[in-house]
């Protein structure tokens, strides 16, 4: 029997269910040379008023585990193989066309990378700002609010921009337009999927202070996608690892970059330049991400891990607990 949607997403106890529950997540996608899994046996939970991020490079799925959570990948070539994403208890995977409408923005919205390619270039700001509370606030649909969205995201002189297109805007002006037409809807949950991609370092710490101000003020859980665990430590409260469709390593952000478990997250944090201790070579990690459709038998990492044994190549990796609050997929970590 479906479970009745519930949005009640006021305060909970601890003990209460997760805003997200994403369980054993199979998905695949039909190419011409056949059907490929791109995310494979996920697990993820997020919980009311928390920033989890999801970190790993291009090709290991972290966008198309995002684009999952409300069914915004088209069907086909996507199929859901297994699983399920709860959202406030509710399957998305089972909802009709019209609960998903009212998800989709109203309870899920999305800020993607490069918001010049995401924003309608035809159309100024404003309006499609204002298209955003037609559809969820009605009767908030006035110019009045979205100047006040405007300033809420700093966006100086809002009367005047309110007018203005997209190529009139810098890419963080354009970036910080995409926030405030996600935050029209009043989400409980804002999905930022490489949002500082392209943006120059004073810009891209400008959107990361923006986004945990915003968390602050609206109470809202964060789904970060990012390449980069540079800017976990800014946002974070929980990390989780993704590789070739799976998650390696999960773990409190804190905890994850000062004792990294799996040999992938090692490898991440070492390919990150720092500030102290000299103009030394970074450490790159050999060899690319695996396609989809051509993974390497047992572990997925292990054709790049540097502490590789024979048995690697023999059996997957279970993702196992390491310690207290962390799992990581590997049986060689020292614990």
């Amino acid at each position: 029997m479906r479970q009745a949607l519930n949005y009640n997403f006021g305060p909970r106890p601890p003990s209460a269910m997760p805003l997200l529950q994403i369980n054993d997540l199979k998905l695949e996608f039909a190419t011409d040379s056949g059907t490929v899994r791109v995310v494979d046996g996920l697990s993820l939970r997020v919980e009311s008023g928390e920033t989890v991020c999801l970190v790993g490079e291009s090709g290991s799925g972290k966008s198309a585990t995002a684009l999952s959570i409300t069914r915004l990948l088209p069907t086909p070539p996507a199929r859901y193989v297994a699983g399920e994403i709860l959202l406030a208890g509710s399957d998305v995977l089972r909802m009709k066309p019209k609960e998903l409408q009212a998800v989709r923005g109203g309870v899920v919205s999305y800020v993607f990378q490069e918001p010049g390619a995401s924003l309608n270039p035809v159309l100024p700001v404003g309006r499609q700002i204002k298209e955003s509370l037609r559809l969820h606030r009605p009767a908030h649909a006035t110019d009045a609010e979205v100047i006040r969205l405007l300033k809420l995201v700093r966006i100086p002189a809002p009367e005047s921009r309110l007018r203005d297109y997209p190529f009139q805007m810098s890419g963080g002006m354009q970036q910080r337009a995409m926030l405030a037409m996600a935050l029209a809807s009043q989400p409980k949950l804002l999905v930022a999927d490489e949002p500082t991609t392209a943006l120059d370092a004073t810009i891209q710490a400008q959107i990361l202070e923006l986004l945990a101000e915003l968390k602050q003020q609206f109470g809202m859980a964060i789904l970060l996608i990012t390449h980069n665990l540079g800017i976990v430590g800014e946002l974070g409260d929980r990390v989780a690892v993704l590789y070739a469709g799976q998650i390696v390593e999960e773990a409190p952000a804190r905890e994850l970059l000062r004792r990294p478990g799996h040999p992938y997250t090692q490898a991440l944090l070492n390919s990150v330049p720092r500030l102290r201790g000299g103009a030394a070579r970074l450490t790159a990690i050999p060899g690319t991400v695996p396609m989809p459709g051509a993974l390497p038998p047992g572990c997925r990492f292990a054709p790049r891990c540097p502490i590789a044994r024979p048995e690697c190549s023999e059996r997957e990796p279970a993702l196992e607990p390491f310690g207290a609050a962390r799992r990581v997929r590997c049986p060689f970590v020292a614990r």
